[in-house]
């Protein structure tokens, strides 16, 4: 790859990779999770909370990918990477906080798996691929 495709590449797997904060806010904002009438008042406000914090997360990683002078991809690499651990955090530990990643009534499966699962293993392999990319960029790129 030329300096300039791999640069390219990089925003584009990065940008991508952000798919991670705009895909469960949307998601998540229907009968599922935010408007589920089984769910108390205070628990809709916590999710009202992680949602918005998604969609201007991924609203800033979009700038800081593409409009941003002088773009610092450590931090947006880090930025993803610290909400891919998050979620594959609540996935390792739903056993023990009474969690599930599986509900057949709200959500599909690809090829019988989790449609979650199936969607943030793309975005983590995706997100490892940005990072090679970065890590293979001459010096004076990065």
């Amino acid at each position: 790859m030329t300096k300039l495709s791999k640069l390219q590449t990089l925003k584009w797997t990065l940008t991508l990779s952000s798919m991670e904060f705009f895909g469960p806010a949307l998601r998540d904002s229907d009968i599922s999770h935010l408007q589920n009438p089984e769910w108390p008042g205070h628990a809709k406000v916590h999710m009202m909370w992680f949602i918005a914090y998604l969609a201007y997360t991924g609203f800033i990683q979009i700038y800081l990918i593409w409009f941003k002078k002088d773009r610092d991809y450590p931090l947006i690499l880090g930025w993803q990477l610290a909400n891919l651990c998050a979620f594959w955090s609540a996935v390792v530990l739903a056993p023990f906080y009474g969690g599930a990643v599986i509900d057949g009534k709200y959500h599909v499966e690809i090829f019988g798996i989790n449609e979650n699962i199936v969607a943030f293993t793309l975005l983590s392999s995706l997100w490892f691929f940005s990072l090679y990319i970065y890590k293979t960029l001459p010096e004076s790129e990065k």
